[in-house]
């Protein structure tokens, strides 16, 4: 994947865009920081943004904007980009410090959404997780946030489901894996392609 990356044109200005979207608990973090760290490892300038730093339980999409005005546009621009991400110590989702993200050759987006239709033009790659059933992906997150929040991800896995039918997330990838088997060439870690062409906080996402 990371060559595929590398040998797509740049659609953000002059930065490669990455996005790994899938549902809750699929592995998606995991993935995205093994590719981080391979293209880091190439010597490529990397910067890595989770949608986890804008959602929240009562808004799980619509926060876009604000990652779309403060990263994507100034770094299309060749700017520096920046923004807030949401700080959960108090229990309640509130603005924190300001994230400032440098102008990198790659930036790689991960987290539920990070592939909607609107962003596409702008990717080099768009990567779907699929991970397991959403038995085991609820179960993944809740060892992952705390039995606490087994009610907040069994709704948004009910939300994430609907979004990705209409948004065809799934369909739109180029490369489509699966976390439930072997090792995949493409990347470290217990991965498989599936399909697709060849080129502490609570969690939301």
């Amino acid at each position: 994947m990371i060559e595929a990356l590398l040998a797509a044109p740049a659609r953000l200005g002059a930065v490669r865009l990455l996005a790994v979207d899938g549902p809750s608990g699929a592995g998606k973090s995991t993935l995205a920081a093994e590719i981080v760290a391979g293209l880091r490892a190439r010597g490529c300038r990397t910067e890595l943004v989770s949608t986890d730093a804008f959602a929240t339980w009562d808004d799980p999409v619509s926060w876009w904007p604000r990652l779309a005005g403060g990263v994507l546009r100034p770094l299309a621009n060749g700017v520096d980009g920046a923004y807030r991400p949401m700080d959960w110590s108090t229990g309640t989702p509130r603005p924190g410090e300001l994230v400032r993200v440098i102008v990198p050759e790659v930036l790689v987006l991960e987290g539920v959404s990070c592939g909607r239709t609107s962003v596409r033009p702008l990717l080099s790659h768009l990567c779907w997780i699929s991970g397991g059933s959403a038995a085991e992906r609820l179960a993944k997150a809740v060892a992952r946030d705390g039995e606490a929040a087994r009610a907040e991800l069994g709704r948004w896995q009910r939300f994430e489901r609907g979004w990705f039918a209409v948004d065809g997330t799934s369909r739109a990838a180029d490369t489509r894996l699966s976390s439930e088997t072997a090792p995949s060439p493409c990347v470290n870690g217990p991965l498989r392609i599936d399909q697709g062409n060849p080129f502490g906080s609570p969690r939301p996402g």
